[in-house]
């Protein structure tokens, strides 16, 4: 469990969480999700391939997984950021290993304080890293604040299936079996338990497009994959 006692606890335990578990993210990310992730990333990419953009933002970046699926839309330049070495580390090897270093840059940034003038990119985009923010209205606000006008925001989340009984199911998965195995596999005891956790905090749906909408975003919608397990939100700057 990420507790709060202080201002920065969250951000500084959510970095060495994903530093900890690094080496086993991307095999367990796969294997937990049966691989349908791949397939989650690759429908974001569709719909981001329908947008006008020579330039993408990767906030929450992670091993990179999003921002190579990304380098088929064919941009001019795409930059991760992520607040964890670790996963920085991998995430740079395999972009190396795609020969993609001269169009993917990563770099450890916090993603509620970016390093970038406003009205640098056409998207700005996140898979599986939005729920981290420690100030979600924050984290929302920068990516807005990097957008050129006529720019998007596309962020893929997990959310919460209602139909019954996939619900049940899941969640017993979700919550039960899932933290064992990643327990097992990491070593990592709080890391695969943070995961379902941070699942429930998060203000999926409906919810999340308010935020969208506070924000500044218009245009607002989002599509549910797999039954509700997650969900694509997008929203536009006017």
């Amino acid at each position: 469990m990420i507790e709060d006692n202080s201002k920065n606890s969250k951000k500084e335990q959510v970095r060495n969480m994903f530093n900890n578990i690094a080496s086993y993210y991307d095999f367990l990310n796969h294997f937990l999700s049966i691989g349908i992730d791949r397939r989650w990333r690759k429908f974001t990419i569709r719909l981001i391939k329908q947008m006008k953009h020579d330039s993408i933002l990767d906030v929450a970046t992670g091993t990179a997984d999003l921002a190579i699926q990304a380098a088929k839309t064919h941009p001019k330049k795409i930059i991760g950021v992520d607040i964890s070495d670790g996963m920085l580390e991998i995430g740079r090897k395999k972009i190396k290993s795609k020969n993609l270093e001269k169009l993917i840059s990563l770099q450890n940034a916090d993603s509620e304080n970016l390093p970038f003038t406003d009205e640098s990119f056409d998207i700005a985009m996140a898979a599986f890293g939005v729920r981290n923010f420690d100030d979600l209205d924050k984290g929302i606000s920068e990516m807005f604040r990097v957008l050129k006008p006529g720019g998007a925001i596309v962020v893929l989340e997990f959310s919460k299936p209602r139909i019954f009984p996939f619900k049940q199911i899941y969640f017993l998965y979700f919550q039960n079996i899932l933290p064992l195995i990643g327990k097992i596999v990491s070593k990592n005891k709080s890391a695969y338990s943070y995961l379902p956790e941070s699942v429930n905090l998060f203000p999926s749906g409906d919810e999340f497009l308010n935020v969208l909408k506070k924000n500044g975003l218009s245009e607002t919608h989002f599509h549910q994959l797999t039954m509700g397990v997650v969900s694509v939100y997008i929203g536009k700057k006017q």
